[in-house]
């Protein structure tokens, strides 16, 4: 008799011991899991084997069926987490970019000295103090107010602000010094609210899916509706700029 897959208990691998396999460089799921969280913290076993089942990372198998990924499965890995929280890059995208040939980061180990002296980008979770983002900003308390004034920053409960509203500071100093002011603004906010509710009920039916990978897939058909969605933006503006300042 044929000897099958080990029984899979819900989501998680085959809950059996594994015997040692012979190539002791590659690392289990787990253990992918362990040195990403560090640096991507919203990622999940759930995660990982969506973007196996979307093709971007081909990890080997036990003949017990349990995953086993190598350092380079670790870095492609990597290039897919980067490009979805730093460029907003939808799956297909990032397939294409790999395709081509996309630059991947070096294999490293878990454990990694980071000297203190560089800044650290601001993860999309962060909780950012008032003070800390005018300073990072570069703006002052007057043109905080103004922007929080016409809602294209919202303080959150506690007293902090997010990633986004330190994006929004950025953009608004630097159109500032072309002097488009915050109420200049208002339109941008408008329209961002109202898209965020036609994309929210796109994706809705994806959230109720009775799949472990419900959310991933809800996650990149955002991603894909915001590449969409810049694209046109800037067509239409374009569009826009050539008839007041001809082609």
């Amino acid at each position: 008799m044929s000897q099958g897959r080990a029984p899979r208990r819900g989501e998680g691998e085959p809950v059996a011991a594994e015997p040692a396999v012979k190539d002791s460089a590659l690392l289990s799921i787990g253990e992918v899991l362990t040195q990403l969280r560090p640096e991507f913290p919203d990622t999940t076993i759930s995660k990982l084997r969506f973007l196996e089942t979307e093709g971007l990372v081909q990890p080997q198998r036990t003949p017990s069926g349990y995953r086993k990924y190598s350092r380079d499965d670790v870095a492609r890995l990597r290039f897919v987490l980067a490009a979805q929280r730093d460029q907003y890059l939808p799956l297909r995208v990032i397939r294409q970019q790999l395709d081509d040939g996309a630059h991947l980061p070096p294999a490293r180990p878990a454990l990694v000295a980071v000297p203190d002296a560089a800044p650290r980008p601001v993860s999309q979770d962060a909780r950012i103090r008032r003070e800390d983002l005018c300073e990072r900003a570069g703006i002052d308390e007057a043109l905080l107010a103004d922007l929080e004034g016409h809602g294209l920053i919202t303080e959150r409960a506690g007293g902090w602000y997010d990633a986004d509203a330190l994006t929004v500071a950025e953009v608004a100093k630097m159109l500032a010094a072309y002097g488009i002011q915050a109420r200049h603004l208002r339109p941008y906010k408008v329209a961002a609210d109202r898209e965020a509710g036609l994309f929210a009920q796109v994706v809705a039916p994806l959230l109720h899916q009775q799949s472990p990978a419900r959310e991933a897939r809800a996650d990149d058909a955002l991603r894909e509706l915001m590449l969409l969605s810049q694209r046109l933006h800037l067509a239409l503006l374009r569009s826009g700029l050539s008839e007041t300042l001809g082609p």
